[in-house]
């Protein structure tokens, strides 16, 4: 028998039902007091049916590479219609979309520049590199429900990241996905580095560091930190020839490996940067594990992603990292609660989260394998908790 429902279940249950009638929308559209907070819902209501299409807006933009084109400054719509080789009609209804998304502004003479997001994109070419990657995500959620219910079949994320359904791959299969994680990292790189402390560490393992996006900035804010990147063998050996040609050779080592046959054991920083989310509860799990096992006693474990549950952005991590994740078939966002429990579980005695200057790009937790006492400083018998 269902319990009751209580007071506050039957209060929405009266609201839902109010708000849902024709009637009383179309009174709350007309109402002085109500008139603002009505159109603002419409508004997000037809923007959540029409967003695709807004999506597509920005990839024809991106595709024809208009961004670029307006950085050198406004140009007519006909000079527009040549460069992008479309038909002057055709132009100019990409060219209003892209306005109405602040993507493009539109100035007197029939003349297009760039307006404020458009201009942010041709500074983060990572941006640009995820609007081509998501034609893969686009037909992997072309039936959504199928998906939500596991009966979609293989999907085209999956394939596109193998170790994600454990397969191994050659350097050819990994060169997509690479050039993608470095994109991505090189995004939040200075993110991260703005929020943490690397003066006190004296060797910094980047696990899952893909073709070496971050300890490339890493390299450049600390001259002197020995640094290691490690990740699969394939993925592990395009990054030593790209960290080669940019000459970082002999400041960054790279070895390959997987973290279920565990860590070397040679840094006292271990950083994971867009890796755990990628992973299902249990690996996840075993590779925080393998990290605690690699760092010596004080060692610092430095967690940063997107997370869910984050304030004013909600469905970053919700929706979109949701629905990613479920088509790529591994892995789920967290909220910061869980991932500072889930490192406490294996043995981290510190875990708490640092503030990061974009917490909707990524959020970061710090770790410490940390030195509870010493029984005398003469033989260092120390008891760790961590």
């Amino acid at each position: 028998m269902a319990a009751p429902a209580s007071l506050r279940d039957r209060w929405l249950g009266w609201r839902n039902r109010l708000v849902a009638s024709p009637r009383f929308q179309r009174w709350a559209a007309g109402f002085p007091l109500t008139q603002g907070i009505a159109r603002k819902n419409t508004r997000a209501l037809f923007d959540l049916c029409a967003g695709f299409v807004y999506a597509q807006v920005l990839t024809a933009c991106v595709r024809l590479d208009l961004f670029r084109i307006l950085s050198e400054g406004p140009l007519t719509l006909d000079a527009l219609a040549r460069r992008l080789d479309l038909p002057v009609e055709n132009a100019r209804c990409l060219l209003r979309a892209a306005a109405s998304l602040n993507l493009v502004q539109a100035l007197p003479e029939d003349r297009f520049g760039l307006a404020d997001l458009g201009a942010a994109l041709t500074g983060n070419p990572g941006i640009a590199a995820m609007v081509e990657h998501h034609a893969l995500l686009y037909a992997d959620l072309a039936d959504p429900v199928a998906l939500l219910r596991g009966q979609a079949g293989p999907t085209r994320l999956a394939g596109y990241w193998p170790y994600a359904g454990g397969v191994s791959a050659d350097a050819a299969a990994v060169a997509p996905y690479g050039g993608l994680m470095g994109a991505s990292q090189a995004l939040i790189a200075d993110d991260v580095l703005d929020a943490v402390d690397l003066s006190g560490s004296r060797h910094l393992m980047d696990v899952g560091g893909g073709e070496g996006a971050f300890l490339q900035a890493v390299a450049a804010r600390h001259k002197t930190l020995p640094l290691t990147l490690f990740d699969l063998p394939a993925v592990a050996g395009r990054a030593a020839e790209r960290l080669a040609q940019a000459g970082l050779s002999e400041r960054i080592a790279c070895r390959g490996g997987s973290f279920h046959d565990g860590l070397p054991a040679s840094a006292d920083t271990i950083t994971l940067i867009r890796i755990v989310h990628d992973h299902d509860d249990g690996p996840a799990q075993a590779l925080l594990a393998a990290a605690h096992a690699a760092l010596p006693p004080g060692g610092t474990l430095i967690l940063a992603e997107p997370m869910a549950g984050t304030p004013g952005a909600e469905p970053v991590g919700d929706a979109y990292f949701g629905f990613y994740l479920l088509a790529m078939g591994s892995g789920r966002p967290r909220r910061s609660e869980e991932l500072r429990a889930m490192l406490r579980t294996v043995g981290f005695a510190t875990a708490y989260e640092q503030k990061t200057r974009r917490p909707l790009l990524t959020r970061l937790i710090v770790a410490q394998k940390d030195v509870r006492w010493c029984k005398n400083d003469l033989t260092q018998h120390c008891v760790y908790l961590g």
